[in-house]
């Protein structure tokens, strides 16, 4: 429980540092810039603007991945506003972002998950890749199918006979969209941690 706690502690601290105030920034300008291409279905909308707050959570943890996904929440209805104002939305927002950053925030530090690659038993650590996994399922299930679903029918955007189909597509637009989803962050996550860490131990260069 101490290093869970510690987790939002440490996360928290990041809201001092001007660069992660700054890269946060853009990524939230990158999330609505996806979100402006969205696919706007009678009962889903696809987009991929998670992957930018997946960075988020990955590069600054939970705290700052809470306040981000609300600001992100907040940012597109002023950019493209639709319907009402809702804050039931921003505080899913919010959920969302603290999943990505609760499971992907601090992944080398602890137990790493090693194995060996069949080709040149050169070993590759995939705690990453398992962690973005855990991630992207539980936004899936808890964010998309369960609670948006809900909240879809309860302000009347789904009429409550057709709750079943909403769920049976939402569920197939899900488990086809994993297919692309995954291959996508096992790529997008790797390679921002890299740029981030690039960018820091050239800023301590510099300091």
């Amino acid at each position: 429980m101490k290093g869970f706690l510690s987790m939002f502690v440490k996360s928290a601290r990041e809201l001092k540092s001007v660069k992660c105030i700054t890269i946060t920034g853009i990524f939230i300008a990158v999330s609505m810039l996806i979100e402006t291409y969205s696919i706007d279905l009678q009962f889903v909308k696809i987009n991929f603007a998670f992957l930018a707050i997946a960075v988020i959570g990955m590069l600054f943890g939970p705290t700052v991945g809470l306040f981000s996904g609300f600001a992100c929440d907040i940012v597109g209805f002023l950019v493209h506003p639709s319907g009402g104002f809702l804050p039931a939305y921003i505080i899913v927002g919010g959920i969302q972002g603290l999943i990505y950053g609760l499971c992907l925030y601090q992944k080398n530090d602890g137990h790493s998950i090693v194995v060996n690659r069949k080709s040149d038993g050169k070993q590759i650590d995939i705690t990453l890749y398992l962690r973005a996994v855990a991630a992207r399922l539980l936004d899936v299930i808890v964010i998309n199918l369960l609670i948006q679903t809900k909240l879809n029918m309860h302000y009347g955007f789904i009429p409550k006979q057709a709750y079943s189909e909403a769920i049976i597509a939402r569920t197939a637009k899900n488990v086809i969209e994993l297919a692309v989803d995954l291959p996508m962050l096992f790529v997008l996550l790797p390679m921002m941690l890299m740029v981030y860490r690039r960018i820091t131990v050239s800023g301590r260069a510099h300091a």
